[in-house]
């Protein structure tokens, strides 16, 4: 590996701190990755690649951002031959009650009306046999993807390693850091690392694990409004990932009864035959949001950059964030919807506003 152009610390160990060091790695960068070590978002993860399904009006940027980075993750971002992470493809769309249905009507409008691909079915059952008899409409959307979160870290840190990319410890403060650039990608921590405009939403995920005598999962991503609840169902070997709550409770990661509870009955809504899985595993994270929902992409200053803010699109976005900050190293810019100093006047109102009470 050349180390022609400098050194690069990347602070954050996460699916896009590890994109993002692969990609310096390869131009030509001396990478260090700055990590505590600890299981985040990114573990917790379900995997979905689905710009289409997680729209909504409105958010054209950030579906369009979608759009560009599920290209990328299809063109070969990881080598999918040799190192096995794709667990479905295609995508379905479903809705239980006469509400869900108008809802999902408002996305399937909106989307077909800026000529996206997705398909509208009234036979959702043909799609998945195993949905419960009275769901019957949604849309496909047979580009989008879904991924083992956990493969794609560890085929992420394998070739880190191969690239010549170290580990050090958690960073404090920035001034700490001993190299040319900096890169802040360490999610929800970003806000308190350069005063970052992101909070911590929590979001429940968890696991059920197909046994002896069960039904197989879904072949396919499927999501769905629930009675207004939110739920996917991520289809994986051995079973599915089920997710996942979302609500703001500070930096707690503690599952909490009434979000699982909501999760297990809106899955076996769904899919009943669920009610034969085991339960596997219960985790939480924290997604780190923005105001406008889409995440924090360029240039702080001369020397430090941000890669954060992603919110519930993290896997989805890696390849083009870690694109992105390639272009930014390299002396060019990240596109002004993603500009993190967009908020630094808001940011700035805000707290002088707080230092005055």
């Amino acid at each position: 590996m050349s180390s022609q152009k400098g050194s690069v610390a990347v602070i954050g160990g996460g699916v896009i701190g590890l994109s993002v060091a692969r990609e310096a790695a390869r131009g030509g960068w001396q990478v260090i990755i700055y990590d505590d070590g600890r299981k985040g978002p990114s573990w917790v993860a379900g995997g979905m690649l689905a710009p289409y399904s997680e729209a909504w009006p409105g958010e054209d940027d950030l579906l369009d951002l979608g759009i560009e980075s599920l290209g990328i993750w299809r063109d070969g971002f990881i080598d999918d031959l040799e190192n096995p992470v794709i667990t479905a493809r295609g995508s379905l769309t479903v809705a239980v009650d006469t509400a869900d249905a108008g809802e999902l009507r408002t996305m399937t409008e909106w989307l077909a009306g800026r000529g996206h691909a997705i398909t509208e079915t009234a036979h959702a059952r043909d799609i998945e046999p195993m949905l419960a008899q009275n769901i019957r409409r949604g849309f496909t959307a047979p580009d989008e993807l879904s991924v083992d979160n956990r493969k794609v870290l560890q085929v992420l840190t394998t070739e880190c390693l191969a690239l010549g990319v170290v580990w050090g410890p958690p960073v404090v403060h920035i001034g700490d850091v001993d190299a040319d650039q900096v890169v802040i990608a360490n999610g929800v921590q970003a806000a308190a690392l350069a005063d970052l405009p992101v909070r911590p939403v929590k979001g429940e995920v968890l696991r059920l694990r197909r046994r002896p005598g069960a039904m197989p999962p879904p072949v396919h991503v499927i999501r769905a409004r629930v009675h207004g609840r939110h739920l996917y169902l991520v289809p994986r070997e051995d079973g599915v990932v089920v997710g996942a709550t979302q609500y703001e409770h500070g930096h707690d990661t503690a599952p909490a009864v009434a979000g699982v509870r909501d999760l297990l009955d809106d899955a076996c809504t769904l899919l009943p035959c669920l009610g034969e899985y085991e339960f596997a595993e219960c985790a939480a994270g924290l997604r780190p949001m923005t105001d406008d929902n889409l995440p924090m992409v360029g240039r702080l200053d001369d020397r430090v950059i941000t890669a954060a803010g992603h919110g519930r699109s993290g896997f989805l976005l890696a390849p083009w964030t870690a694109k992105t900050i390639g272009t930014v190293l390299d002396g060019g810019e990240s596109p002004a919807a993603v500009d993190p100093r967009r908020f630094e006047e808001a940011h700035s109102v805000s707290r002088a506003s707080q230092e005055t009470r």
